[in-house]
């Protein structure tokens, strides 16, 4: 038993090293970076971010195909599912406004592997998302000049026929690329405009769709006689809401700007909020009158709107529509740009990622190394790369990051603050408020109000622990635990009580070819893990903070988005699930040959700890000085001071 912890201590200091969590610094609001954008800044690029052009195809093809009129609803259920994942970025980017979204946001809570995992998923989400945005931008080009580019491109400069590449080189799509990180370089309010003027000329373009198309508006087209308004049932519309709710993939750009709000606090949950209200209306009154202008069977699902408005005989709309269509690709394309150098630049500042990209400009305060080596990169993929290939594998990456973020809500909701040996909270912006000392005497009502009030908080248990009511009944079972950790606990089995549950929903019946009896059964028991988890978590006792925006209704918000993420992640293709774990692979080869190396956590742990000195009268009369190691906060579980006395005369 003896020989066991001292075979096991590399693997130990390794799981520690892989789960160890980031440091915040006392003053969260000091940056490299430059504070200057404000809440409609945030907002637009919100909404630039969600609104593209899956609004000008999106509607049509899920219309078309899946759903019918009942679009609508589909679109409604997506933002539903939207905002819980919003509500979690919110509460991040306002609590912690560190670049590096969902990156940072693990990082914090979960351990610094998982982190380095989601960062890097984010990157390549980022890398393909802009150049398939950039290729449809030069396919929708190319097709009002009648393919004019590609025929020349094709014929005077090369083509090849290789699988997973494009036929031709895009040149057109490159370019608008390396155009974009230029300009992006030159700081975040040059971004900022340039999304102001997009966002601007797209918004109002849909204001003219909306206006023009409820004057062209006929209700008979959601008659019986067309086809109902929800001609494929309700299994059409949570189909479509599983396709939907990728519009909605966007408003993470909202915290990774955090860093760079003047007033994050506030700023990152309104901007949220009212950015994902403007992109679920657009795409909920849009898919209204593109179905009442024309029967939704009779769709066009590659240029929906500009052919509705063609077929009732305003061809001439059209041309606004393409104004409309590249303007918001724009916009996407800018904020693809513009999350991407931010998310690298906070893997490099944290020593996981390439010293060269945490090199920030003295003059436009902006990564530069990052946006021009990232924006190269993302421009030769959309130069080779087919659309289709693209796009398949963007899913993924996003879903995984959303459920990274949702658990890490929970789990930072349930744990106790750190302090520092100053007093002050190491891990959490948010310092705890703790009651002053009780007046001696107690003459007035309010006086004995303010009594009954601190007796109250005095019987609270603290965060993270059981909460009082619960105490006579769980005590016995959870009392022994430390505060956060069945919490914690909680949480990994909520994850994988979710995987299991949309396994067996997704495969049981057809690929497993589960009896009834053991689908139902193996149903039941996920479902009731799953309810148990949160169960357990809400008998915990919560931090409670006003000073920022927190997730109402913890566990069952992020809890709910996790199995949703999930879910969506099951119905992905096998070949995107071998793509996926191929870039693991490659992304674990880059931790573990530099990242694990470089991290500033593990230099940090390497450091010489901080002295401190006690001088003790003895009753001789000596002088006794104690010197006494100070250590970080993480690591009083594991490990004690010494303490070396010394006499002075």
């Amino acid at each position: 038993m003896a020989t066991c912890p001292r075979g096991c201590a590399p693997a130990v200091r390794l799981c520690q090293k892989l789960n160890r969590l980031k440091t915040l610094e006392d003053d969260m609001m000091a940056t490299s970076l430059k504070r200057c954008l404000s809440t409609l800044d945030l907002t637009l690029m919100g909404v630039g971010g969600m609104v593209g052009s899956g609004l000008y195809v999106l509607t049509g093809t899920v219309a078309k195909d899946t759903a019918g009129p009942a679009v609508i609803i589909s679109f409604v259920f997506a933002g539903i599912a939207s905002l819980l994942a919003a509500f979690c970025y919110a509460e991040f980017g306002a609590r912690i406004p560190k670049t590096g979204s969902a990156y940072m946001f693990t990082y914090v809570s979960v351990g610094e592997l998982w982190a380095f995992l989601i960062g890097w998923n984010v990157i390549l989400e980022n890398m393909i998302g802009g150049a398939a945005v950039a290729r449809a931008w030069s396919g929708y080009l190319d097709s009002i000049f009648n393919h004019a580019i590609q025929n020349f491109t094709e014929t005077h400069i090369m083509q090849w026929n290789v699988p997973f590449l494009a036929h031709y080189p895009d040149l057109l799509a490159a370019g608008i690329l390396v155009v974009a990180s230029f300009f992006i370089s030159f700081g975040v309010q040059v971004s900022s405009y340039l999304n102001h003027i997009f966002s601007t000329v797209s918004m109002g373009v849909i204001v003219f769709i909306l206006v023009f198309g409820f004057v062209l508006a006929e209700p008979a087209n959601w008659s019986q006689e067309q086809g109902g308004f929800a001609p494929y049932g309700m299994s059409g519309i949570l189909a479509g809401s599983a396709t939907c709710f990728y519009a909605f993939v966007g408003f993470d750009v909202i915290a990774s700007s955090s860093e760079e709000a003047k007033n994050p606090q506030k700023a990152v949950p309104i901007a949220t909020a009212i950015s994902l209200g403007l992109a679920a209306t657009a795409y909920i009154l849009v898919s209204t009158v593109l179905t009442l202008m024309v029967p939704w069977h009779t769709l066009d699902p590659n240029s929906a709107l500009a052919d509705a408005f063609f077929r009732r005989g305003y061809s001439w709309a059209g041309i606004v529509v393409a104004v409309g269509s590249i303007c918001a690709m724009n916009t996407v394309l800018l904020c693809n740009l513009f999350s991407l150098p931010r998310i690298v630049y906070a893997m490099a500042e944290d020593g996981l990622f390439f010293s060269i990209f945490a090199r920030v400009n003295p003059i436009t305060k902006v990564p530069v190394n990052a946006i021009l080596v990232f924006g190269i990169l993302m421009a030769t993929m959309a130069l080779i790369f087919d659309l289709e290939a693209l796009v398949q594998f963007l899913s993924i990456g996003t879903l995984l990051a959303y459920t990274f973020v949702a658990a890490s809500v929970i789990v930072l909701r349930f744990q106790p603050e750190k302090t520092s040996s100053k007093g002050t909270p190491s891990t959490s912006p948010i310092p705890n408020n703790e009651p002053s000392p009780e007046p001696k005497q107690y003459e007035s009502f309010s006086d004995k109000l303010q009594l009954v009030e601190r007796q109250k908080q005095k019987e609270r248990r603290g965060v993270g622990q059981l909460k009082a009511c619960w105490e006579p009944y769980l005590d016995r079972l959870l009392g022994d635990c430390e505060p956060g950790e069945v919490v914690a606990f909680c949480v990994l089995t909520l994850i994988v009580s979710s995987v299991s549950l949309c396994v067996v929903l997704e495969f049981g019946k057809k690929q497993l070819q589960l009896p009834l009896w053991s689908f139902t059964m193996l149903l039941v028991i996920f479902s009731l893990a799953y309810i148990l988890s949160l169960a357990i978590i809400w008998v915990h006792e919560p931090q409670r903070n006003n000073k920022t925006f927190q997730v109402p209704l913890v566990p069952l918000t992020p809890g709910a988005s996790i199995l949703f993420n999930v879910f969506l992640m099951m119905k992905l293709s096998l070949l995107t699930w071998i793509r996926f774990t191929v870039w693991i692979a490659i992304g674990l080869f880059v931790y573990f040959g530099y990242g694990i190396w470089h991290s500033k956590e593990g230099i940090r742990e390497l450091q010489p700890k901080d002295m401190a000195a006690r001088y003790v009268v003895l009753p001789s009369g000596s002088l006794v000085e104690t010197v006494q190691s100070v250590q970080p906060d993480s690591q009083l579980d594991t490990s004690s001071g010494g303490c070396t006395p010394s006499v002075l005369l």
